[in-house]
């Protein structure tokens, strides 16, 4: 199983075949715990959080056939370390970069709208996607790592090579351009 593409993982999946699992972990397990890692701060909850994703993968595919393996399992981890932070800080105020991340968002979307629907979540998520694909690449990596990944603006000034406050600013310079487009979208009032 050395050279073992992601359609072979999908294709072991499909199968039911147990070896699937490993071969996920092989591929993608340093990736899904810096991910869960990256929101949850802790390397217990982060490993909890991967053996989740893959038991989720497990009952998710079939019938599910990911187009893209490594998006797929990014949002299945990132899903469930929200799930595990919320769950853990549902009594606390605060709570780090999620928080602040979270907030920082809130300006772009009408705190009025029907978020649970979900046609309403599906439509805001293409909305989103469309939006990110017209960004020029830097400044849709910094948004992404920020909201995606929730990394903390210092380690993306220091990755990028920029300071802390000229971070804050192409972020709060793109969630500007964000909430016009949604709005002109009409996918926000």
């Amino acid at each position: 199983m050395e050279d073992i593409t992601d359609e072979d993982i999908i294709a072991l999946y499909w199968q039911r075949d147990s070896n699937a699992i490993e071969a996920t972990g092989r591929a993608y397990g340093t990736y899904c715990y810096a991910i869960a890692h990256g929101i949850l701060k802790s390397p217990e909850d982060a490993e909890e959080c991967v053996n989740d994703t893959w038991m989720r993968a497990w009952n998710t595919i079939p019938p599910k056939r990911p187009q893209n393996l490594r998006v797929f399992l990014a949002k299945i981890t990132r899903n469930l370390a929200f799930d595990k932070f919320k769950s853990r800080y549902t009594q606390k105020r605060g709570g780090g970069e999620i928080c602040l991340a979270l907030e920082e968002l809130e300006e772009c979307i009408d705190a009025g709208a029907d978020l649970e629907s979900e046609v309403m979540a599906e439509e805001l998520r293409e909305g989103i996607n469309g939006f990110l694909h017209g960004l020029p690449g830097r400044d849709r990596d910094i948004f992404l790592r920020r909201y995606f990944f929730v990394e903390s603006t210092d380690d993306i000034a220091a990755r990028y090579g920029m300071t802390r406050s000229a971070v804050l600013m192409a972020l709060s310079r793109t969630r500007q351009k964000l909430k016009l487009y949604l709005k002109k979208e009409g996918l926000i009032g």
